[in-house]
């Protein structure tokens, strides 16, 4: 539980603007880097999504899963489209 505690002891705002960054920087690079950048950022949300789910509300589970589904389709096709 330590890592927990950490992660929720972070600046919001910060780790937005990080996870944002990345994102466009991902989709900006296009081709297999940015869909690995993508996929990087999908594995580290669907840590988080394993580690919450117990006591997320149905609604937001399936607001993440659906961002998580979108997020590595768009990896996906960055990589072989």
């Amino acid at each position: 539980m330590a890592f927990l505690e950490k992660l929720a002891r972070l600046n919001r705002t910060a780790v937005f603007l990080i996870t944002l960054a990345l994102l466009l920087g991902a989709l900006f690079i296009k081709g297999v880097v940015g869909g690995l950048l993508l996929l990087v950022l999908a594995a580290g949300l669907g840590a988080l999504m394993a580690t919450t789910w117990p006591v997320q509300p149905n609604s937001t589970r399936i607001l993440r899963v659906f961002v998580l589904v979108l997020l590595v389709i768009t990896a996906l096709i960055l990589i072989f489209g």
